[in-house]
């Protein structure tokens, strides 16, 4: 079509379309198929529906974007350009997934202002979502009254048939209806392509009819290419349900524009190449040069810019009037959404002597998250339908339900996967909440995905992990964790913290909420087992993430290095060495993290040089202890799946056992 028969709507689709076209040829990588596709369902959505103010990317009020379809990234990265984001310019489009660049080639929100979430991994962002639209409710709940609604703002996702096929957005749509999130609204971009082909090869379901049994509204606009009316239409219909969250599938056709590789599998990843954007060019009437924009689609969309003053300045005069009235609340939500967290909130914190009774780490767990929540409000979360075995209930709130968003017991079901996204998704809103997650450990690799996500997007959520090693017990190998603590410490910026006793899990939770504060997730190990409270232990010494407890006279002959549960072992192993006229000191570490953040003088101070007989003990497997003990040093660890008995058998089967703690301590002395 002539440029000039082309409509201002026409001329802002066609912007997205071929900002995201250039700039994946130029980079010769990426996925044109779906911002061409999914272009006019984004423009109507971000020019007639979206609040948002791009001079403030972080406004508390905003309504939340996710593209979970995240390697269609080219589509946000045109769509924020286009709305005058100054967090992406036309350089930075021209630089697509290039070094150093803010527009990589999966949206991340700790590189981009105006990314939402960190998407890619398909799934995690329509999960993501539900978290989102959760902090929303739970908000909106606790703050807005009859007269005053200062929280008021929709969560938009828009997924892909990936998004659709992975397990993890079954499961979040799923407790999504449960609970009745009507602020999230979901675009499918139904355009019946994957990598693979047609995704008749693997994926024949009825999306709405599922969507429906759910417990979702759907809504069909069966032309997304063209007919902008009836995606208009679609949105402005999901926002007036409000007891129930709402997927709209939108029919398009992937690449829509480019007359030979539309609708195939070859668009979906790859550049168009030369020939074939000249013909999409004079196929969509496209007269402008690579990276050319017609000047008034770009004053069209610059609209956002003014608009989001205006939203953002009406949401300051109700907040003022809030103030006004509610002064009190206006006080909590600020504190809360400033991120402040109160003077002394960790004095809460208790602290434990060897006279005290032994109690499972997941207890001491219990009694600090109760006394945490007391202190701080922005404390929600709960358990994947483990609740009373891994002890995660805040005992002065009633279950986060839908019409009782205010309280703050989430109960996710068996959706470990789903819960560690929404988690993320919590967190990501920005808005003071904390959450956490729990499970055993052993089900952490159910939730493997959303783990490294919070610690690569900076989630500050809390992963409360219990029965953290064959201690479990009767239940066996399927449920005793051996190498999963390896694999949690091999996540970059993820704090693993395995207390001993209950001073060290008072010091996890101090760590934890420090963290999550800072926007850092942390993931706790507790035992099933009851641990003694041990002489030495502390708050402060888990901060360090390895510490002396038991020390000798003078420099030790050997240093016994325990964590968790086995820190006791080592404890009386040293007594019964020392009557023997060893010196021996014991060190507990909680934190291999912790522990190399110190400088080189405290590790020197705990962990001498000098002192090169050394054993480890962790009742999990010996991947990564070499690095602490050395060639000289010995391990008292389990590199081999577990077994179904009495726990304290199965520790003492494994040789976790004093005796043995002593064997391997003189072998390694000689």
């Amino acid at each position: 079509m002539p440029v000039a028969a082309q409509s201002l709507d026409q001329l802002a689709i066609n912007s997205i379309r071929f900002l995201a076209v250039d700039a994946i040829e130029k980079a010769k990588s990426g996925h044109p198929g779906l911002p061409m596709g999914a272009a006019p369902m984004a423009y109507v959505l971000w020019q007639k529906f979206m609040q948002h103010n791009p001079k403030n990317p972080q406004w508390f009020n905003r309504d939340r974007f996710v593209l979970s379809a995240g390697h269609g990234s080219m589509l946000q990265y045109a769509l924020l350009y286009l709305t005058g984001y100054d967090s992406v310019s036309i350089e930075d489009i021209k630089q697509f997934r290039q070094w150093g660049s803010s527009t990589p080639g999966h949206p991340e929100n700790f590189e981009t202002a105006g990314i939402e979430v960190t998407t890619g991994p398909l799934g995690q962002g329509i999960a993501n979502g539900v978290g989102l639209a959760l902090a929303e409710a739970h908000l909106a709940a606790k703050f807005n009254k009859p007269d005053a609604t200062l929280v008021d703002h929709y969560t938009y996702v828009i997924v892909g048939d990936g998004c659709n096929m992975e397990g993890i957005s079954g499961e979040a749509a799923s407790i999504a209806a449960h609970w009745g999130l009507g602020k999230l609204i979901v675009l499918y971009d139904d355009n019946h392509i994957s990598i693979d082909g047609s995704t008749d090869v693997a994926f024949t379901e009825d999306v709405s009819a599922r969507f429906d049994a759910y417990g979702w509204h759907t809504i069909h606009v069966k032309d997304g290419n063209t007919d902008l009316a009836a995606i208009e239409a679609a949105i402005a219909a999901a926002k007036k349900v409000a007891d129930k969250p709402t997927m709209i599938k939108v029919t398009t056709i992937i690449g829509y524009g480019s007359p030979n590789k539309s609708n195939t599998a070859g668009i979906h990843g790859a550049a168009l190449g030369e020939a074939e954007i000249k013909l999409t060019r004079e196929y969509l009437g496209w007269e402008y040069a690579p990276f050319e924009l017609p000047a008034d689609a770009v004053t069209h969309m610059h609209e956002a810019i003014a608009n989001g003053a205006k939203a953002e300045s009406a949401w300051n005069a109700t907040l003022a009037s809030y103030t006004s009235k509610y002064p009190t609340e206006a006080a909590d939500f600020t504190s809360l959404t400033s991120r402040k967290l109160p003077a002394g909130w960790d004095s809460v914190l208790p602290t434990y002597t060897p006279a005290d009774s032994a109690v499972a780490s997941r207890k001491h767990s219990e009694i600090c998250l109760n006394k945490l929540a007391a202190v701080l409000p922005g404390l929600i979360g709960g358990s994947a339908d483990l609740t009373h075995s891994n002890l995660t209930e805040i005992k002065t709130s009633g279950d986060f339900q839908k019409g009782a968003y205010q309280n703050r017991n989430v109960h996710f079901g068996v959706r470990e996967h789903a819960m560690g996204a929404i988690c993320n998704g919590i967190a990501l809103h920005n808005s003071g909440l904390i959450p956490y997650g729990a499970t055993f450990l052993i089900f952490s690799d159910y939730m493997r995905a959303p783990i490294r996500l919070s610690a690569l997007s900076k989630a500050g959520s809390i992963w409360v992990m219990t029965h953290d090693s064959v201690g479990q017990g009767e239940d066996g190998p399927t449920h005793q964790p051996i190498e999963t603590i390896a694999s949690l410490r091999a996540i970059p910026n993820l704090t693993v913290i395995r207390p001993a006793d209950g001073n060290e899990t008072s010091g996890a939770y101090k760590v934890a909420i420090e963290k999550a504060n800072q926007t850092d997730p942390t993931l706790l190990a507790l035992s099933r087992q009851n641990l003694p409270n041990l002489p030495g232990t502390s708050i402060a010494g888990v901060a360090k993430g390895a510490y002396t407890i038991v020390d000798s006279a003078g420099t030790p002959d050997i240093i016994l290095i325990g964590t968790g549960s086995e820190v006791m072992l080592c404890v009386t192993a040293a007594e019964k060495l020392t009557t023997e006229g060893k010196k021996v000191r014991v060190v507990s570490m909680p934190s291999w993290e912790l522990f190399d953040e110190q400088d080189a003088a405290y590790k020197e101070s705990v962990l001498p040089k000098s002192v090169t007989k050394r054993v480890a003990v962790e009742a999990a497997c010996s991947q990564g202890w070499h690095r602490f003990v050395g060639i000289d040093g010995g391990l008292v660890t389990i590199d081999r799946f577990g077994a179904s008995a009495p726990g304290g058998v199965v520790m003492e089967k494994f040789g976790f056992t004093v005796d043995n703690v002593v064997k391997t301590a003189k072998e390694v002395l000689g």
